[in-house]
């Protein structure tokens, strides 16, 4: 499969997708990490692809998204932006009701 068919269908199949530099548990960039603790202190779950894991993706994520920086934020989708805007939505309040429509409470 092409590296743009695997983005895509990532993109796709998670409503709320974090490509990051590492993982939550283990953020290997201060950008990653504050995208990171902005959706854990929304409490829902979210998908992450480690860019280091996966070098094709690296490359060629920013041509596909038109973004040039990791991470990237993606909701039902769409492309939200960065760190900066994810950290500007998040102190705004706009982060949390669209992460919560994506992804719903799980179930106890």
């Amino acid at each position: 499969m092409e590296t743009v068919e695997i983005i895509k269908e990532q993109i796709e199949s998670n409503d709320v997708l974090l490509y990051m530099k590492g993982t939550p548990q283990f953020p290997q960039c201060g950008f990653s990490s504050r995208a990171v603790e902005a959706l854990t202190t929304i409490g829902r779950p979210f998908a992450f692809v480690n860019i280091f894991d996966h070098p094709e993706i690296r490359a060629e994520l920013p041509k596909y998204a038109n973004w040039p920086t990791f991470p990237q934020l993606w909701i039902k989708g769409e492309l939200i932006g960065g760190c900066d805007i994810i950290s500007e939505m998040f102190q705004q309040g706009e982060l949390k009701p669209l992460v919560e429509e994506a992804s719903p409470a799980q179930e106890a």
